[in-house]
């Protein structure tokens, strides 16, 4: 997929002159002259934004900027602000709002290639830490029979129907689930589920009980014995 680029400057020829540079490196470049033209795109398309920040009409680059980073489908968009304002208050304030590079004008077409595959590879390095970050926080679904646990999600499914529990009944489906063929006493169950909580034994044999009757034939499967404790066991 061939990277997208949206360019917004009121002066014409410096969107031109960009838009001609970018595609000449192979990238697709759309313009708008002005913060509103820009605003009635679809800018979940892009995957960089070039913004001039004194614009003659209503809005600015730094307030297209803010609707930008208050906008969930394109909050983590790379923006580079482009500017004749070079003072460093200005760059400080640019930066401050999320850009992520700052070019004054006037410019080579060189630096302006330059700080965008930049910009593009720091942008595209983060994006696979949080994608290997996900990957590796994934949890695959615990199965029994046609019992299903999205241990992601926190839902159980019987026959690919949602079962709705509470917090601890998932809490302790998960435990039994992943621990089965064993015997468990309540005080291994509670600090395994209710964790440094004081809870009372009659309370974990409610929640158990309650468990029990929701997942219907499956809680069967929770067995108890008295004086020990409870376990899940495939066989009973």
């Amino acid at each position: 997929m061939r990277i997208r680029i949206l360019v917004i400057d009121d002066e014409e020829s410096y969107c031109e002159i960009l838009k001609y540079n970018l595609q000449r490196e192979g990238y697709e470049v759309d313009t708008a002259e002005s913060a509103e033209d820009a605003l009635r795109l679809d800018l979940s398309i892009y995957q960089l934004m070039i913004v001039d920040i004194m614009m003659e009409r209503l809005s600015s680059g730094f307030d297209f900027a803010k609707r930008v980073r208050n906008n969930p489908s394109t909050e983590n968009t790379p923006i580079i602000f482009c500017s004749a304002l070079n003072g460093e208050d200005d760059t400080v304030m640019g930066l401050n709002i999320g850009a992520d590079d700052y070019i004054t004008k006037p410019f080579t077409i060189g630096e302006v290639i330059a700080r965008v595959r930049a910009v593009l590879r720091r942008t595209q390095a983060s994006q696979q830490v949080a994608y290997n970050a996900s990957k590796s926080n994934y949890e695959p679904d615990i199965t029994f029979k046609t019992l299903r646990l999205d241990r992601n999600n926190k839902i159980c499914y019987i026959d690919g129907k949602e079962v709705v529990l509470t917090k601890k009944e998932i809490q302790l489906l998960l435990f039994f689930l992943t621990h089965r063929e064993r015997i468990h006493s309540r005080d291994e169950i509670m600090n395994q589920v209710w964790g440094n909580q004081e809870v009372s034994n009659r309370a974990i044999d409610t929640n158990i009980t309650r468990l029990r009757q929701k997942i219907g034939q499956y809680g069967d499967h929770i067995v108890t014995r008295l004086g020990f404790g409870y376990g899940f066991k495939a066989e009973i």
